[in-house]
């Protein structure tokens, strides 16, 4: 479980473009709810008041909604990467990648359950998925969560990652995977997965979109025991999670 002890880096808000979409959206359906009530006259003062209330429901709607994807980027994500990291049973003596580790959330949690070993993130930043995404902003949570001596940050696109082959005993992502939208991009990102992870070695990938993709998609590469776990709900969207193992080499003797 998190520890309570030890000072929380900063994370951002997910998604923040479609949260301040939805709140726009919620103003918008407020002032058109309210006004409904007014507009129409007497005769249809009825039609008036069905349409108003429609509006103003989808106001709390869209607002609570959004509301939620806050809390899910301040307290729900915080919970998640404890299950996330938890899946993978680390030992403390791997080496793991964090593959677009935005900000650091799951890189700093796996880094805490080293001891000898060592976590790397890479990531493109791109601030369209994080508010703050920057790889300053990654090395600073880490100092904050005091895991910096066992974290380091590269700039690499997941569909090209630039490490050798079974390089990686962890390989684990969140809620980056989808943002690639072309279905052979994200295959080929999950094979390069594999490329660099070490045969025996674990992988687990927690997304909002595609996951049973994901899964087909490491069944294909050969990765043995895929499993989906979830919906968890702690997230908002819903979120599940898909792990598996990179198959052993087999002896030729």
């Amino acid at each position: 479980m998190e520890d309570a002890q030890y000072e929380r880096g900063n994370y951002g808000i997910d998604a923040p473009k479609a949260i301040g979409n939805l709140v726009l959206l919620g103003i918008g359906f407020l002032i058109l709810g309210v006004t409904a009530f007014y507009v129409f006259p007497t005769r249809l003062h009825w039609l008036g008041d069905t349409i108003g209330s429609i509006l103003l429901l989808s106001f709390l709607i869209v607002i609570v909604e959004s509301l939620y994807m806050v809390w899910s980027s301040k307290v729900g994500k915080l919970r998640m990467r404890e299950k996330l990291i938890e899946l993978v049973q680390l030992r403390g003596d791997e080496l793991l990648l964090d593959v677009g580790c935005g900000r650091g959330l799951i890189l700093n949690a796996a880094a805490r359950r080293l001891t000898t070993g060592k976590a790397y993130g890479i990531d493109i930043w791109n601030k369209q998925d994080q508010s703050g995404n920057d790889p300053k902003e990654t090395i600073e949570n880490a100092r904050i969560e005091g895991v910096a001596e066992r974290v380091e940050v590269v700039n690499g696109d997941m569909r090209d990652i630039p490490f050798p082959d079974d390089h990686f005993d962890v390989i684990v992502s969140s809620l980056a995977v989808h943002n690639i939208y072309n279905r052979a991009e994200r295959y080929k990102a999950l094979g390069e997965m594999i490329r660099v992870l070490k045969p025996g070695g674990q992988l687990a990938i927690l997304d909002f979109q595609h996951v049973r993709e994901y899964a087909d998609a490491l069944r294909e590469l050969g990765t043995l025991n895929v499993q989906l776990t979830g919906p968890y709900w702690t997230m908002f969207p819903s979120v599940r999670i898909v792990t598996g193992s990179k198959k052993t080499a087999i002896s030729t003797l």
